[in-house]
């Protein structure tokens, strides 16, 4: 119940559904209603126990028809999160890399497991879990173009060979790590990382990996001219193309 009203912040929360969460998709029993409000009444005594506000202060807040978790966004890591991660994506169209690397990082230090590790899920929480975990992609993603554009994915390579061991359908993580063995000067571990998306992709769903990363690995059989380096995604227009130099 917490964990729905967390996610979302100063929102009303229908008391509905709360039970949907709490009882699934069949119908409630009868008692639901009284239950979820003998739940509220323990999780304010618990905040309160466990001094989690100033004193006086209300956090969880009753209003028809449901409930209200009011707190502010740097009070919640989930809000913090995609904060700064916004706040990231400002500072790489303004062409401030180092700063907006920086302010992805610390987002995505704010994980320290699966989302809501120990909590039991039903429908609406799961639909919540999916979507954060799609934020988190995405952040590591933009990570991962960050240090590109800055010339120093091969620096990356610990970070990239987890991520594809995380999510071994993820194409693009793939590509970073094929691209970082190649500007490192390993251009057959490179052809290997390839060869491995390749067999997965083959394996798993029957296809060939994208036009791409097609194109990536003919770009690496016949190396491109050093002054057009190897690359997934161009920089935003106001960033200065600092790619590595060919490796040999």
């Amino acid at each position: 119940m917490l964990a729905v009203l967390a996610l979302q912040p100063r929102a009303l929360v229908p008391a509905d559904l709360l039970i949907q969460e709490l009882w699934g998709e069949g119908p409630p029993p009868r008692s639901a209603r009284k239950t979820l409000q003998t739940h509220v009444y323990h999780a304010r005594r618990l905040l309160e126990e466990q001094k989690v506000s100033a004193a006086g202060r209300e956090l969880l807040v009753t209003k028809a028809p449901g409930y209200e978790f009011r707190v502010e966004d740097d009070e919640i890591d989930v809000s913090r999160f995609e904060s700064m991660v916004r706040q990231a994506r400002r500072e790489v169209e303004a062409g401030q890399l180092e700063s907006a690397g920086r302010q992805v990082s610390r987002a995505l230090a704010l994980w320290r497991g699966p989302v809501l590790s120990g909590v039991p899920v039903g429908t609406v929480l799961a639909g919540r879990i999916s979507r954060l975990e799609e934020l988190r992609i995405n952040a590591l993603e933009l990570r991962i173009e960050i240090e590109s554009w800055l010339g120093r994915l091969r620096e990356m390579l610990p970070d990239l060979r987890s991520l594809v061991e995380e999510f071994p359908l993820h194409e693009r993580f793939h590509g970073h790590l094929i691209m970082a063995l190649y500007h490192a000067g390993r251009r057959g571990e490179a052809l290997q990382a390839y060869r491995t998306l390749y067999q997965i992709l083959k394996r798993e769903l029957g296809l060939e990996p994208s036009e791409d990363l097609q194109r990536l690995q003919s770009e690496i059989l016949s190396p491109a001219r050093c002054d057009e380096p190897l690359k997934l995604v161009q920089p935003p227009a106001a960033t200065p193309r600092q790619f590595p130099a060919c490796a040999p």
